[in-house]
């Protein structure tokens, strides 16, 4: 049992969902444009660009040093 499968608490809905990803294969060109939907979404909603692009800057800095340290 994985890490993810002890979160999930009805596994059978999980495996119904993995077995309909693998089955959709989808094209690089139908990604981009899932891609491109969702970004317009994001923009429409003004959740992207965010209004302080730096806030939160401090704690990645940390995480990158710890990650790099190792």
């Amino acid at each position: 049992i994985t890490e993810r499968e002890k979160m999930v608490k009805n596994k059978r809905i999980l495996k119904q969902f993995e077995s309909r990803q693998v089955k959709r294969r989808m094209s690089y060109v139908q990604k981009l444009k899932i891609f491109d939907e969702m970004y317009k979404h994001a923009l429409e909603l003004k959740v992207i660009p965010p209004k302080n692009p730096l806030e939160g800057i401090e704690i990645i800095i940390k995480i990158a040093k710890v990650v790099n340290s190792v």
